[in-house]
């Protein structure tokens, strides 16, 4: 399995699950999901979610996803996977809760720790 990461709210997670699929704003403004590789994930969360209470991690099997996955550069060399299209539900193998410790900062879940 290849996994990728994404971020998102509770409430989106939510709302993706009675709709049967999941899409956030960034499809509509830039085209594309934002995820991470499981060593970006942190990084990512610490600049964009610092403090951010109600997140949850999802954890997508990138094989089973039916839309288009590029790995594109960002920044300083770094590629990240973007999704463009809407994610199939049944490509996401887990949900976690993504809590930040009590700095505001977040670190990698146990569950998915060497």
């Amino acid at each position: 399995m290849s996994l990728i990461l994404h971020i998102t709210h509770q409430d989106q997670w939510q709302q993706a699950q009675q709709q049967g699929f999941y899409r956030c704003d960034s499809l509509e403004t830039e085209g594309f999901i934002h995820c991470s590789k499981l060593q970006q994930v942190v990084w990512v969360a610490n600049r964009f979610y610092q403090s951010q209470p109600a997140l949850v991690l999802l954890c997508i099997d990138a094989d089973r996803v039916q839309s288009e996955i590029k790995y594109e550069r960002v920044e300083n060399d770094l590629w990240f996977p973007h999704l463009y299209g809407v994610l199939n539900l049944d490509a996401i193998v887990e949900v976690l809760d993504f809590v930040p410790k009590s700095d505001g900062l977040f670190e990698l879940p146990d569950r998915l720790q060497n």
